[in-house]
């Protein structure tokens, strides 16, 4: 009994079915230190956000009358911390959109964004001057003088938050070129072109609003 031949297409593999190869996997420390920068970056937005909102001095204004309570949040103050803790949680999210120089950049902005909040914090910790702005408008005399003056802990809260950010823009910095990007999907190949698209599934007949998708794309169901 003779054996029957096989065809090149029955003894080689199809290309289509082999699995593309995987990419390389991060290292654990790179998990861990995105990790890290992630939670850092987060907290630390957040808490300066929290800050900026709550009292960070109290005092009183003298009237004729009497004295009159005045506080200034952080706001008041200073509207850094508040800003820079946007402009980081923007910048800890556009770290995994960009790769290479433009990750580094954008890894800079986040650590500049933490030092800021930090310097503005502790700056404004100390500042009596949005205390006296409302005081003034209280009394209504230009330098009206505030006494009793207290500071909150707030001011270092932020200081906090921006430590924070600073922390996860230095671990950018540092291991950010480990790090994965996002997916490249939908990114253009070297040649300008785009990858094989994937072919639309076959309208089910049973189905009429099917049947119209087809025809409005120009195509014809009953193929």
């Amino acid at each position: 009994m003779t054996a029957v031949p096989q065809t090149p297409a029955e003894t080689e593999p199809s290309v289509a079915s082999v699995p593309p190869p995987a990419g390389p996997a991060p290292a654990p420390g790179a998990k861990r230190s995105l990790a890290l920068a992630l939670l850092a970056g987060a907290a630390g937005a957040a808490l300066a956000l929290l800050a900026s909102g709550r009292t960070w001095a109290e005092g009183t204004a003298v009237l004729a009358q009497g004295e009159l309570p005045r506080t200034v949040t952080g706001a008041d103050v200073t509207g850094v911390p508040g800003a820079l803790a946007v402009v980081g949680l923007a910048a800890l999210v556009a770290v995994f959109a960009v790769r290479r120089a433009g990750r580094l950049a954008v890894a800079g902005l986040l650590t500049l964004s933490g030092a800021g909040i930090v310097a503005a914090a502790v700056r404004g910790n100390s500042d009596t001057s949005a205390l006296r702005e409302k005081a003034a408008t209280a009394v209504g005399l230009t330098g009206a003088d505030v006494h009793h003056v207290t500071h909150t802990g707030w001011p270092w809260v932020a200081a906090a938050g921006g430590l924070l950010l600073l922390v996860a823009g230095l671990l950018a910095l540092v291991q950010g070129r480990h790090w994965p990007a996002m997916s490249g999907r939908y990114e253009r190949t070297p040649g300008g072109a785009r990858g094989p698209r994937r072919a639309p599934p076959a309208p089910d007949l049973d189905r009429p609003e099917e049947i119209w998708k087809s025809l409005d794309r120009g195509e014809d169901p009953t193929r």
